[in-house]
């Protein structure tokens, strides 16, 4: 389990457990500062965490969950053992912890760099006074954080 913070896109809080609680996202909420709102999918588990915001369930559009979804992409595109649990696994939670915590510290710190050394890049099209609307990136991955 991840929270998310959307800006900057950075893993606040993380969990490993063998189900999804109310009682573990609790913890999770409870260690990190206020927010305003908190958007979650459509699981009945979250009706018993208290939010300290506005909680906001999407129960049929991934509209404010895009964010987490990704992330969690990119740890599974990038952890093996939470690929397929066939091929590759962690034969102790300990270990998965180890690993995540790692790996979320380097993404972090991925992030924050990218994030810093952005280059606005002008389109062909518009004029001296236009705004950028894209950015290129130095080139580095997450791996060089670890």
């Amino acid at each position: 389990m991840t929270i998310v913070s959307r800006i900057p896109r950075q893993i606040v809080a993380f969990e490993a457990d063998t189900a999804i609680r109310s009682c573990t996202i609790q913890r999770m909420v409870d260690a990190l500062p206020l927010a305003e709102d908190y958007f979650t999918d459509g699981g009945q588990v979250y009706l018993g965490v208290d939010f300290y915001g506005r909680h906001r369930r999407n129960v049929r559009s991934k509209k404010d969950t895009y964010t987490v979804e990704g992330t969690n992409s990119d740890l599974r595109h990038q952890i093996p053992g939470l690929r397929r649990r066939s091929r590759c696994f962690f034969r102790k939670m300990e270990t998965l912890r180890a690993v995540l915590g790692l790996f979320i510290d380097a993404y972090n710190k991925f992030g924050e760099a990218k994030r810093k050394r952005r280059i606005p890049v002008r389109h062909k099209s518009q004029s001296v006074t236009g705004k950028y609307h894209k950015f290129r990136y130095p080139c580095f991955s997450v791996l060089d954080f670890l």
